[in-house]
């Protein structure tokens, strides 16, 4: 969320709710948090709450948060890439020497 969307939640909260007081020191602190936040989540929470609540919502009533990155799947995605990259006779020539590999350690059949 950018700075203006954040001061825009702040907005809508006051014109809805005439008692949420908005102080400097009060909106300071609470577009700290929005900015980590997703606004067209917020501001859809924020639209649900105002039908649902005479009173002003707290942060945690509207909060939605982006979603954080799988960097597990973001490494296996580089892995495919860089595999892409290897040759196909050096790939056959590592699957024999791990074929025979598994042979010489694994017990007699």
């Amino acid at each position: 969320m950018m700075q203006k969307e954040a001061v825009e939640i702040l907005e809508t909260i006051s014109e809805f709710y005439p008692t949420f007081e908005l102080t400097k020191r009060k909106a300071k602190v609470l577009i700290s948090h929005l900015l980590l936040m997703d606004y067209e989540g917020v501001k859809n929470n924020l639209i649900i709450y105002i039908a649902k609540s005479p009173y002003a919502p707290k942060l945690s009533d509207i909060a939605v948060y982006p979603p954080e990155p799988n960097m597990h799947l973001e490494k296996w995605k580089k892995w495919e890439e860089e595999a892409k990259k290897v040759p196909e006779e050096v790939k056959q020539n590592f699957r024999e020497q791990f074929d025979k590999l598994l042979k010489e350690i694994s017990p007699n059949e």
